[in-house]
């Protein structure tokens, strides 16, 4: 949980969500031990919600750590979908590898290891829909690159834009620097239509235009 949202309604909205099923909760309590960051069940429901209203079929996402979000967006694209999961700790993706097998997914994931920006400025698009949640400084390269690469219609989805508040306190350090010249970027452009949810950490949801 963070700190942008008051914490009792943050605790509120939290007791509300089903169980999740015993893959889901075995990766929560890994990433709990572990501290691997990963972007929890309320944001988990988001990515999947918003990949079923748009008929998601062809998700790349940057930055996939334990493989949590690709779980909930292999769910959501279905048996004909295909999710890209990438990150450059091949421990993470033996790790990640193993519960999408679990969860019975695994043949709609492309497990790629390495640099996230490298794979994908290798990987021919377009996409339904694009999940950012790299190293922060990479914010606005990868705006650079997601939004061509996207379908009209399209979704370009990102995490922790509003950086436990940091963003709203001024510039500091090179990572919040580069998350507030992301976000100016996505309100920008004309080729989107945003919109920040506070939601944990904030989500980005950027709809690209016809």
């Amino acid at each position: 949980m963070s700190r942008i949202v008051d914490r009792k309604v943050e605790e509120y909205v939290y007791s509300l969500l089903p169980a999740r099923d015993r893959v889901l909760r075995e990766m929560e309590r890994d990433a709990r031990q572990h501290h691997v960051p990963i972007v929890g069940p309320a944001c988990g429901r988001l990515l999947y919600q918003l990949a079923r209203l748009i008929h998601a079929r062809r998700v790349f996402e940057l930055g996939s750590a334990i493989g949590y979000s690709t779980l909930w967006l292999a769910r959501a694209v279905g048996p004909g979908g295909t999710v890209f999961y990438t990150d450059s700790d091949p421990e993470n993706a033996r790790r990640a590898e193993a519960s999408l097998r679990r969860a019975g997914v695994l043949g709609r994931v492309k497990i790629l290891a390495g640099d996230a920006l490298d794979l994908f400025r290798k990987m021919p698009g377009p996409f339904d829909l694009v999940f950012n949640d790299v190293n922060k400084t990479q914010y606005p390269e990868v705006f650079r690159l997601a939004v061509p690469r996207l379908r009209p219609g399209g979704l370009f989805i990102t995490d922790n834009v509003l950086w436990s508040g940091r963003v709203a306190r001024g510039a500091g350090d090179s990572e919040t620097r580069a998350i507030q010249k992301f976000n100016r970027l996505l309100y920008k452009s004309p080729k989107l239509f945003t919109t920040i949810l506070p939601l944990r950490d904030g989500f980005a949801v950027c709809l690209k235009n016809s």
